[in-house]
């Protein structure tokens, strides 16, 4: 699932993270559904991959969210923000 390839644990966690906040935000989310599954999505991941995810959503924040109310894939979506490679 993307870990063996992209760039490694960065990209996996990412992928891990946004497969979290598109459950958490719904089917069509608004921008406080997104800023909702943001907030719990990385408190769910816990201490270490949590950092790492507060860190994604502090520089990403409107990416995620676009990328989110979009619809568009967790892996397109770090691809995207330069996390994972193509």
């Amino acid at each position: 699932d993307g870990v063996g390839q992209g760039r490694g644990i960065k990209c996996s966690l990412c992928t891990k993270a946004l497969k979290k906040f598109k459950t958490l935000a719904g089917d069509s989310p608004d921008e406080s559904a997104v800023a909702a599954a943001l907030q719990r999505g990385c408190r769910i991941l816990g201490r270490i991959a949590g950092r790492v995810c507060r860190w994604l959503v502090d520089k990403y924040r409107s990416q995620i969210t676009e990328g989110l109310q979009n619809g568009d894939l967790p892996r397109d979506i770090c691809t995207a923000m330069g996390v994972c490679r193509s």
